[in-house]
């Protein structure tokens, strides 16, 4: 039987070439084999780095007589194509085709594509994948809002320019609309976000170009989908529909664009499910042993789920939780927390340091207190960081890049990852869940908050970092303990300890 096989192979080959230590290796191999051979879907949280875990699902995927479809970011395809694949395929003595595309060929074997090429394929059924070949989805946790930018209508200034060319009689209603958009946009006050829900005003401006141009066959599909769902919300509550419309703007170049998209995308996505065998993997999707909240947001039916925990012995992080920080929202935070940085920072020499701070004026004052004590070791939002380097970013910035930028030994986290309700597609998601009278906090911003939590302190378990969380609210709020679960296996202290920096 195949499970067998490749448990064996893959025992012999980690044996000679491999030093990786994730223990589940052999488990999450037959596991993928018995479901790429009975064409039956599972879910997999393996809890950590796809590096740690990559060769459980490629070892199936090259030693089964099966066609397969790995579905995984840019990156990590380059890294399976160069380092992985080759190792496996000299070692089990077998030259089965693999290649990257975009569509599926007649001749492949083995093919690497992109999330959003394989959603925008199955949402709107361009037929470049074949159905029934089966498929491995390696990034699982990105799935819900890949697939709802891929569902987003936005309205760039290349639409607008293709609009006056296709209707050069609607020239002066086309210009005039686009002028009084841009007033009425850049008369919005500053928010850090730069983005603001589409008020009535403006949707009046474009509601009535819409129909002026309703029956010109020349109006492109983009604004042909953006009046249709216009004119079905018009008189809809923004803060009570299932779609959010919002505008983006930038006040340095002074362009904007014009954006709808799904609050839920259940329905979307649960036609595509059946279109083939899959097996689902991703490093954190439950915070529980229950899968259910993960199902529910991208319509999944109920399939196998293994969920993997992190090593205690060589995945454990070194966790700093000082008891008594102002909270996020006083105004005595900002002080204490700088004092708190500074320390941590004086002890990390000759190490990088990553210290994540959201808000952007904070960001910017730590950046520069730390430059004038440490010079040019100090970095904002850039990836070119020296070994010893202190990085001072945001959540996104880090989530993008931490594969590519040096493991720190210290991760400084300001405050908890939870989307912020001044932020107006946070406030359009959470009202949706208000109006279907659901616990907004515990189905979205809290998941979201512990997803993202995951996924940063990752290069830490790997190198049994230290990871100083300046939160005050993981103490005196009811949803510390569920924080703080997520974060086991951890060694915490309440105070810091010059000899987990190695200073006596």
């Amino acid at each position: 039987m195949i499970e067998a096989e490749v448990h064996s192979s893959l025992r012999d080959f980690l044996r000679e070439k491999s030093p990786q230590k994730w223990p589940h290796h052999l488990t999450m191999a037959r596991l993928v084999a018995r479901a790429l051979r009975l064409g039956r879907p599972a879910l997999i949280q393996t809890g950590s780095s796809f590096r740690k875990y990559s060769l459980s699902y490629l070892m199936p995927a090259l030693m089964g007589d099966w066609s397969v479809i790995i579905v995984t970011p840019l990156a990590t395809q380059h890294h399976l194509l160069q380092t992985e694949i080759p190792q496996l395929q000299d070692w089990l003595g077998i030259t089965k085709k693999v290649r990257m595309g975009e569509q599926w060929q007649e001749s492949d074997n083995l093919l690497l594509t992109t999330p959003k090429n394989w959603l925008r394929d199955r949402l709107y059924q361009e037929n470049r994948f074949p159905p029934d070949i089966l498929t491995i989805i390696d990034g699982a946790d990105e799935l819900e809002e890949l697939a709802r930018q891929q569902l987003t209508i936005s309205l760039k200034g290349s639409d607008w320019d293709e609009l006056l060319q296709a209707n050069p009689q609607e020239t002066e209603l086309i210009r005039n609309t686009r002028v009084k958009l841009t007033k009425a946009v850049f008369s919005h006050p500053p928010n850090p976000y730069e983005c603001y829900l589409l008020e009535a005003e403006e949707k009046e401006i474009l509601k009535h170009l819409c129909q002026k141009l309703d029956t010109n066959p020349a109006l492109n599909p983009k604004f042909c989908q953006f009046c249709q769902h216009l004119s079905q919300n018009s008189l809809v509550d923004p803060l009570a529909s299932d779609k959010i419309f919002w505008i983006s703007r930038s006040q340095t170049t002074g362009f904007f664009q014009i954006h709808l998209a799904p609050i839920e995308i259940a329905s979307f996505l649960t036609p595509i499910w059946n279109q083939q065998p899959l097996v689902l993997i991703g490093s954190f999707l439950a915070d529980e042993s229950d899968d259910s909240l993960y199902r529910q947001k991208l319509g999944l039916p109920e399939i196998l789920f293994v969920k993997f925990s992190p090593n205690r012995q060589y995945e454990h992080i070194r966790l700093y939780l000082p008891s008594r920080l102002p909270l996020h929202n006083t105004p005595q935070f900002r002080d204490a927390v700088m004092e708190q940085i500074r320390i941590l920072v004086g002890f990390s020499t000759n190490q990088a340091v990553v210290i994540l701070v959201e808000d952007v004026p904070l960001r910017g004052q730590v950046g520069l207190s730390l430059a004038s004590q440490f010079g040019s070791r100090v970095k904002v939002d850039e990836t070119k960081l020296p070994e010893d380097g202190i990085l001072v970013t945001g959540w996104q910035f880090w989530k993008q890049h931490q594969d590519i930028l040096p493991t720190p030994q210290l991760l400084i986290i300001t405050t908890l990852p939870l989307p912020s309700l001044e932020n107006p597609v946070v406030a359009s998601r959470v009202a949706y869940y208000k109006r279907l009278r659901k616990d907004w906090f515990r189905l979205y911003l809290l998941p979201t908050a512990l997803n993202m939590l995951q996924q940063a302190i990752v290069p830490l378990r790997e190198s049994q970092g230290i990871v100083a969380l300046l939160d005050h609210r993981v103490n005196c709020r009811s949803y510390g303990k569920t924080i703080l679960s997520v974060l086991e296996p951890c060694a915490r202290i309440n105070y810091i300890d010059p000899n987990w920096f190695g200073v006596f």
